[in-house]
């Protein structure tokens, strides 16, 4: 089987003292990959023995396993909160499309919008095709990396639904629900990739991982887990373009608007009523100039859909402070994923790409007109490419948006504060 497709068990006994300090730091570099189940297993004497420690060892009773001196006790309990106590948020919960999805479009029957083939994952470890849409690793991957206790993004809903013993083990930590093609609205996706899973049907799946954590830890755990566990959403590029490719005759651009706002509003209402406090929120990068749409404009981005998106952000704005002051005990992070980037695409030469026009990866005009498959035309320094593949950046620009996530200082950045602050909230 492969190392995805298994589930590693790992049992720790930590009696305590410089040796197993040691031992327990490398089980939790173990545990940051969420196919490892990690299980720390701590032995502490009983009350009647609590007086042998830090005496000679020899003189008292047989079944004592060992003494172990008041001083290396203390430096067990130290290490063991840290230890405990590293991830900012304990659990971090994503929601979205391609931009975040990191293998639930393998699930989807009938689905056109994967990314589990050569050459996507070239530049992920064993250069493995995971259903990331990136050549590595993605800006949630990164985020998750600085956030949380993982070394990479949670692992998909539906992997877990398919291999159930994995479910529970993994749960607590988080779970990513983003599926490539999705939107805001329920039809979005389903014209062009005929099977996504919704934003509304993501938070449901969300719903029923409650239900199991609930199982774990009772009611009043799970609501304080829920509470302090950060909720990633990146979504709506895909609402965009299925409004300019069926919807444009059909109603206006502020209808569409107006529509996204309500739609997402409900969302968060429904995550809220979940036990979500702690969203942190991606905006509509600039989509006028991937180069799936620079085959369609002789080259130049299409400037209607990135006015669209710079609107969306402000109406996104709009929206999170009234569910800010609606929702009591709501924090949130909005990062402006237009700004973040558009400045690279517009000079990329002064920030270090020398392309920021074709895709790294693709076939006909611009690398643009279809996915990244094993006979496409592959550039070989991915690092000077800003786009990927068709729609999507590359594993550096994912690298550079998830810092400016984490830790921008700007507000016209990320507003009002950065993920990192939120997170320690």
């Amino acid at each position: 089987m492969s190392g995805s497709e298994s589930l590693q068990n790992v049992a720790t006994l930590f009696f305590g003292g410089p040796d197993d300090r040691e031992a327990l730091e490398f089980s939790k570099r173990l545990g940051m990959y969420h196919h490892e189940n990690l299980t720390i297993i701590r032995f502490l004497p009983t009350s009647a023995r609590r007086e042998l420690i830090g005496v000679n060892f020899a003189n008292q009773e047989k079944d004592v396993l060992m003494a172990i001196p008041h001083q290396e006790n203390d430096a067990d309990a130290v290490v063991l909160t840290d230890f405990y106590n590293s991830a900012e948020v304990p659990a971090i919960f994503i929601f979205g499309d391609s931009t975040a999805d990191v293998g639930t479009n393998n699930y989807l029957k009938g689905c056109k919008a994967t990314a589990n083939n050569r050459y996507y994952g070239i530049d992920y470890p064993c250069s493995k095709p995971t259903g990331r849409f990136s050549n590595g690793f993605n800006t949630i991957d990164y985020v998750v990396r600085q956030l949380g206790d993982l070394e990479e993004s949670p692992p998909p809903y539906l992997y877990l639904l398919h291999n159930m013993s994995y479910f529970k083990s993994n749960i607590l930590r988080g779970v990513n629900f983003a599926s490539g093609g999705a939107g805001i609205l329920n039809r979005t996706g389903s014209r062009a990739f005929k099977n996504v899973v919704s934003l509304e049907k993501q938070i449901e799946q969300f719903g029923t991982v409650k239900r199991n954590i609930s199982e774990l830890l009772g009611e009043a755990n799970t609501e304080t887990l829920l509470a302090n566990s950060m909720y990633i959403i990146t979504v709506g590029s895909n609402d965009l373009f299925d409004y300019f490719h069926y919807d444009l005759k059909n109603y206006s651009a502020v209808s569409l608007l107006a529509n996204l706002t309500i739609t997402y509003t409900n969302h968060l209402q429904k995550l809220y009523s979940l036990g979500a406090r702690k969203f942190g929120i991606v905006s509509i990068p600039p989509v006028g100039c991937v180069p799936a749409v620079r085959v369609y404009t002789g080259g130049v981005c299409l400037e209607q859909l990135n006015e669209l998106a710079q609107l969306f952000y402000i109406y996104t704005s709009e929206l999170l402070r009234n569910f800010t002051s609606s929702s009591r005990g709501v924090k949130y992070s909005l990062g402006n994923a237009y700004r973040m980037t558009i400045n690279i695409i517009d000079n990329p030469l002064s920030h270090g790409f020398k392309n920021a026009r074709d895709a790294c990866c693709g076939v006909g005009a611009f690398n643009g007109e279809d996915k990244c498959t094993p006979k496409s035309k592959l550039c070989h320094k991915r690092k000077h490419f800003f786009f990927w593949d068709w729609f999507h950046p590359t594993q550096y620009v994912s690298y550079l948006v998830a810092n400016a996530l984490v830790r921008g200082e700007s507000k016209e950045i990320v507003t009002p504060i950065n993920f990192r602050q939120l997170a320690s909230l």
